[in-house]
Formats: C-alpha cells, sequence, structure tokens
C-alpha cells in the first residue's frame, strides 16, 4: 500500500476537495486554490488577521469577534493594550488570559505602553521575545510581517541575481566557445586572418575592465535597493508606533472626558440632595408657622369673645 494512499484526507470548507491536513488553512480549513480567492484582513476589534470566505461578505471583523458582539455588546478599549476588544470587563481575552497566565503586564520596549507579559522560563516557546526585546502581541505580529516582506524582497533580489549569473555563466560559456573556435582558426589560417581575430577575443574576456564595471554596478544597485527596503520597514515600523501612541492617547482623553464626566454628574447629585433637603426642611418650617398662626388667630377669637362678653355684663341695668 502506498504512503500517499494510506495518508488521511480532509475536505476544504468550502469546494470540499481533499487534501492533506497540513495543506488547508489553519481555522478556516481552505484549500490553496480557495485561500486565493479571497484577501485576509484585520480584525476591526481584535486586530488579528483572518480570510474572508464569501465575495458577498466583506465584513472585517472575525468570527469570534461577531459572536461576542451578538452576545455582549460592542467592546470597549482594553486598558493594557488599547485594542477595542474588551467584550467583558476592561481587558480583552488577549491580555486577560496573558495576565492569568504569565502574571502582571509590563512595558514593552517598542510602543512603551504597558502591554507586555514576561514569560520568564518559557522563553523556548515565548514568540513575544524578538532579537532580545520583550513586545507585546500587536508589536510582535508588525515586526513579524516587517521582516517577512523583508525576507520576501530579498527572496526575489536573490532569484534576480542568481538569473543573472546563470546569464553570466552562459555568456562566458559562448565566449569559450568562440575562442576556442578562433584558435582553431588561427592555427588553419595565415597571420594575417590571425592578427583580425586577436581584438575581438580581446572584446569578449570576461575579465575585460567593462564586465568588471557592470558587475560593479549591478552590486551597488543591490545594495542600494536593500538599504531602501530597509528604510522602508524602518518607516512602516515608525508609523505603526505613531498609530499605538496615537490610539493610547485617544483612550487616555477618552477616559479622562469620562472621569470628568462622572465627576460632574456625582457633584450635581450632591447638589440636588442638598436642595431636596432644604427644600424639605423648609416646607417644615412653613407648616409649622402655618400651625403656630392658626393657633394664635383661635386663641385671639377666643379672647375677644371673652372680652365682649364681660363688658355686656358691666352694662345691664339692675332688677332692683
Amino acid at each position: 500500500m502506498s504512503t500517499a494512499a494510506s495518508t488521511p484526507l480532509f475536505a476544504c470548507s468550502r469546494c470540499f476537495s481533499r487534501h492533506p491536513f497540513e495543506e488547508l488553512s489553519p481555522g478556516e480549513q481552505l484549500c490553496k486554490e480557495c485561500r486565493g480567492l479571497f484577501p485576509v484582513v484585520k480584525c476591526t476589534y481584535c486586530r488579528s488577521e483572518f480570510q474572508q470566505t464569501s465575495k458577498s461578505n466583506t465584513s472585517s471583523i472575525c468570527k469570534k469577534c461577531e459572536a461576542n458582539v451578538k452576545l455582549y455588546g460592542k467592546p470597549t478599549a482594553c486598558e493594557y493594550c488599547n485594542t477595542i476588544a474588551a467584550f467583558i470587563g476592561n481587558k480583552c481575552q488577549r491580555c486577560a488570559n496573558s495576565e492569568r497566565k504569565y502574571g502582571a503586564a509590563v512595558t514593552c520596549e517598542q510602543c512603551k505602553q504597558r502591554c507586555a507579559f514576561d514569560r520568564h522560563d518559557d522563553s523556548k516557546k515565548n514568540m513575544l521575545q524578538v532579537d532580545g526585546k520583550l513586545l507585546c502581541w500587536l508589536c510582535t505580529q508588525s515586526l513579524k510581517r516587517a521582516l517577512a516582506r523583508t525576507k520576501q524582497h530579498l527572496s526575489v533580489d536573490k532569484h534576480k541575481h542568481r538569473g543573472h549569473n546563470s546569464h553570466k555563466d552562459k555568456r562566458k560559456s559562448d565566449m569559450m566557445k568562440s575562442k576556442n573556435s578562433g584558435d582553431s582558426l588561427n592555427e588553419s589560417q595565415p597571420s594575417e586572418k590571425k592578427s583580425k581575430l586577436n581584438p575581438l577575443q580581446g572584446e569578449l574576456d570576461p575579465n575585460s575592465s567593462d564586465h568588471v564595471v557592470a558587475m560593479t554596478q549591478l552590486k551597488e544597485t543591490i545594495a542600494s535597493l536593500q538599504k531602501k527596503v530597509q528604510q522602508k520597514e524602518m518607516e512602516l515600523l515608525s508609523k505603526d508606533k505613531l498609530i499605538t501612541e496615537l490610539k493610547a492617547q485617544h483612550h487616555n482623553n477618552t477616559t479622562d472626558l469620562r472621569n470628568e464626566m462622572k465627576n460632574k454628574e456625582r457633584m450635581n447629585e450632591t447638589k440636588f440632595t442638598l436642595m431636596n433637603t432644604k427644600i424639605q426642611n423648609l416646607l417644615k418650617e412653613v407648616a409649622t408657622l402655618s400651625k403656630s398662626a392658626k393657633k394664635n388667630n383661635k386663641n385671639t377669637k377666643s379672647l375677644l369673645s371673652n372680652t365682649e362678653n364681660s363688658g355686656s355684663g358691666t352694662d345691664s341695668p339692675s332688677t332692683n
């Protein structure tokens, strides 16, 4: 039984063609042909990359965040990495899991935010330890993309350089054949014809100054292109850093505004409570004064009635 026949095959989740498991994309389980039909985008919330699976559905939210939105509503900014992915509480799931597993967050050496996690003894598996620097997840992904682009550019340049070398070897082979044929002609022809062929051999010499100059120019061009690529990568990293800083500043400004609004609401509630208390006290005083005034009026009327009655008794005539 052949090895190919014994290898288990798995179906593509889109076209249902069967392939070895390692040829399918992680997560979506798509084959190479289906992967090429749809772009890879970043999730608006968690910033992780995923591949769209339908041309009609161009959503930039991954399935996990989409499910969380339906369950918990729109997320808020994570207090560590500032991604808008905190569905429960004030931390995104990535930072919450890392904090629970590796302890408190530390400062990222790239974006200078307190959003990296030191894995300590797990350094062999620590994918966030890049070139001896402790980076957060976002900066690590950005650096990996930059390194991948650089590697791709270098691979293209190397391929071009190999093509140039093969072309150069072919030219050398042709020149050697031409030289050998020239030598054989020189042996059979008179000395006059031999003197006419010698200048041509000098022009085809691979060690001539023109050939060396051309090779030097090509090497300088390759070095210049590689330098430009590195500069572009540094500019991209700088822009990513600036974007992260702006996000952090926006998050801080939003937090300050929210705190200010909460303080004003608290002050207004305190004033409202004091005014209500004062009004209640004034109403009690009004009720007390009103009751006292009614009592005084009643006493006054009683006194006047008694006075009138005593006056009428004094003025009445004697019966004797």
